[in-house]
């Protein structure tokens, strides 16, 4: 039986770290920079993000954030932030140790919200 991308990912304890480790890419990365500078609730964003990675993992934490439209309508997001953030969320998940196959999947399922977070 395979595991779960959940479980690859480090279950919730992992997943945390990864946000962690990404939001501090966000902020040293300058083509998102300054969009997280500006959150005045950064830990909220982190718990928010959290809930979406472990739900959305088939964990069993329930995500009670906004949908990606609803979350990023008006922010006039770009292709090229939405490929940094992306370039960011892989980095993280190296610095955490997650392997190639699980990295690929994640990146599809980002890929398949773009529709959703791009100029909405």
């Amino acid at each position: 039986m395979s595991t779960s991308l959940y479980q690859r990912l480090g279950g919730s304890i992992g997943i945390t770290r990864i946000v962690d480790d990404l939001v501090a890419a966000h902020l040293a990365n300058p083509a998102v920079k300054a969009r997280f500078e500006n959150v005045k609730d950064l830990d909220h964003l982190k718990r928010m993000a959290c809930e979406f990675m472990c739900a959305g993992a088939g964990g069993p934490e329930a995500y009670t954030g906004k949908d990606m439209l609803a979350a990023h309508k008006g922010m006039n997001i770009s292709e090229q932030e939405y490929l940094a953030v992306i370039d960011d969320i892989v980095s993280a998940m190296t610095k955490n140790e997650i392997d190639e196959g699980t990295k690929g999947e994640v990146v599809a399922i980002l890929y398949s919200l773009k529709g959703q977070i791009i100029r909405v």
